[in-house]
């Protein structure tokens, strides 16, 4: 390389590095803007990580505490006093809430409250139908076997969170009105269900049994 093609080399890296700067100068602010906006948004998510973590662990203590309170009529009184602004955390204390009404006889209040957290559309779908099911289980002997079954239907529809569950009380209360064929067949089906529990099938394997039937075959025996 000749000495002018390397001075006209040079000349063109200062140039380059002239430009550089004075872009620098003139937009570097925006990089700058750029890394606030990038360590405040990750500062930011950190401080809502932490304070949804306080919060849950403040309504956990106060669950527990309200749960130890004297009898089932002190802790409903206890849980109904706890206010969170968490859908979800709201929809445990008052299932929880149902649950200690039921248990101290006052089964009507304890319905109409998981009624109210099972028609909330605001609820992920998982405590609507929790709630639901747990109604359910409270009327079964002030509900008529076709209105439970029309309901526990709904509950079983194909996707929803406790559609087994739910095949599991129909089969049963198609055993109470005399119909075990349909009982033994509902079950045999759930057996083969890829979401089947090992306790939800050891149950379901028991009462196909009971009624004669087989768990591997399905049908009661002579049926």
């Amino acid at each position: 390389m000749s000495d002018a093609d390397s001075f006209i080399e040079e000349v063109t890296e200062e140039v380059r590095r002239d430009r550089m700067f004075q872009l620098l100068k003139k937009y570097g602010w925006i990089g700058a803007v750029g890394v606030v906006l990038i360590v405040g948004g990750a500062g930011l998510r950190e401080y809502n990580k932490a304070r949804a973590q306080a919060a849950a662990e403040d309504l956990g203590d106060r669950i527990t505490a309200s749960l130890q309170a004297g009898d089932a009529a002190a802790r409903a009184g206890a849980l109904a006093a706890i206010d969170t602004e968490a859908p979800g955390g709201a929809a445990v204390v008052r299932m929880l809430q149902a649950g200690a009404l039921a248990e101290s006889g006052d089964s009507e209040g304890a319905v109409a409250l998981l009624n109210a957290v099972a028609t909330d559309g605001g609820l992920a779908l998982i405590y609507r139908h929790t709630a639901a099911f747990k109604a359910l289980a409270l009327q079964a002997e002030s509900l008529s076997a076709q209105d439970r079954m029309l309901q526990y239907e709904a509950l079983a529809a194909p996707g929803a969170p406790l559609r087994l569950l739910a095949q599991e009380q129909m089969a049963l209360i198609e055993v109470s009105e005399g119909k075990p064929e349909a009982a033994v067949e509902r079950l045999t089906a759930l057996l083969q269900d890829a979401e089947v529990t090992p306790d939800l099938r050891e149950r379901a394997s028991q009462v196909i049994v009971a009624l004669g039937g087989s768990p591997d075959q399905g049908g009661p025996a002579g049926g």
